[in-house]
């Protein structure tokens, strides 16, 4: 084979590895910064890229995505002269390749010294208890500070957070005291206010059930009175009628007796001290002349008429007044009032 060839087939060759390394394909989110002659050239986005050989070098590879850093913890002291330890982590993004590469000689420990140099200042301004609840508002003037620091390196800062903050032990052992001691006080608050509300509810349901009893009572002795008053003017008007009634009627004389005879049997039957004899009844001629009439029928002679007057019987028998008669008039007439009256009427 002739050595021309051959040396032709090699160049060919070797010219083609020299192309095929030189072709670079940048991935997506990605750049890379080309150099000629050790000066920066172009940057190269993601694509098929060549680059000419021992003219362009690769200088650096840069990701453009949000890029996480976390910080180791740094010592700092607070207005109050605590002692603490806070690690931050930041949240960045290459905005700039270029100012990336030629901005800054390492630009992850330049944002650490920077962050911790702007976390110190930022909490020697706050006292213990402030650093503990103001973690949004530390947070907020960290990122604004650091973004401003970054930009001519062509990073943006995106988000800072404070992960840990690490107090001293004899510090958190204080905070733990104080936190047990605030919610035992707490503790005690709520039981103090659910007691005094249940105590209320007690006295009002107590108010209410005695108002409601008094309600009742009222109601009820209302409705007696009202009761007790129909009843009343019942009983009045049936006694209205019974003598208007008793008017239309027009009783005799004999009728009036008897009747006044059964109410002297009711009043002397036994159970009183003393009966008051009334002043209708002026004689008790009048007396026997109606029980002849009504109860012997006929056997009391009408002429003999004897007069009584009231008296007061002490649970004795009342003597007959002396007749005005004769003897056997007297006598007579004697004998059959007091079967009449033993008969009709029980004695005092």
């Amino acid at each position: 084979m002739d050595p021309g060839l051959i040396a032709l087939i090699v160049i060919g060759i070797v010219l083609l590895l020299v192309i095929i390394k030189n072709i670079n394909i940048v991935p997506q989110s990605n750049a890379y910064i080309i150099e000629r002659f050790g000066t920066f050239y172009k940057i190269w986005g993601n694509g098929i890229h060549m680059k000419v050989p021992a003219m362009d070098r690769i200088a650096k590879k840069i990701s453009l995505k949000e890029q996480v850093v976390d910080f180791e913890p740094q010592s700092v002291i607070t207005r109050d002269n605590v002692s603490m330890k806070i690690d931050t982590v930041v949240y960045y993004q290459v905005t700039d390749p270029r100012l990336y590469t030629y901005g800054v000689e390492n630009p992850i420990m330049a944002i650490e010294t920077l962050c911790a140099t702007t976390l110190r200042n930022i909490i020697g301004e706050l006292e213990l208890d402030h650093t503990l609840t103001s973690r949004d508002d530390i947070n907020s003037r960290i990122r604004q500070i650091l973004d401003e620091a970054t930009d001519p390196w062509g990073i943006k800062v995106k988000r800072v957070e404070l992960k840990n903050i690490l107090p001293p032990h004899e510090i958190q052992v204080a905070m733990e005291k104080q936190m047990k001691a605030e919610r035992e006080r707490r503790a005690r608050i709520l039981d103090a206010e659910g007691e005094k509300t249940s105590q209320i509810l007690v006295a009002e349901g107590h108010k209410e059930a005695a108002i409601l009893r008094a309600d009742a009572i009222r109601e009820t002795k209302i409705r007696e009175a009202q009761g007790e008053a129909e009843a009343i003017l019942a009983v009045q008007k049936a006694y209205a009628d019974s003598l208007r009634m008793l008017n239309d009627a027009a009783p005799t004389d004999r009728v009036i007796a008897l009747k006044s005879l059964e109410a002297f049997a009711k009043v002397a039957d036994g159970r009183a001290t003393k009966i008051i004899v009334p002043s209708e009844i002026q004689s008790m001629a009048s007396l026997a002349t109606s029980l002849k009439e009504i109860v012997v029928e006929g056997d009391i002679d009408k002429s003999v008429k004897p007069e009584y007057k009231p008296n007061i019987m002490n649970d004795e028998q009342v003597d007959a007044p002396k007749p005005v008669t004769p003897e056997q008039a007297k006598e007579e007439l004697r004998e059959k009032a007091r079967a009449a009256l033993a008969k009709n009427a029980p004695r005092a």
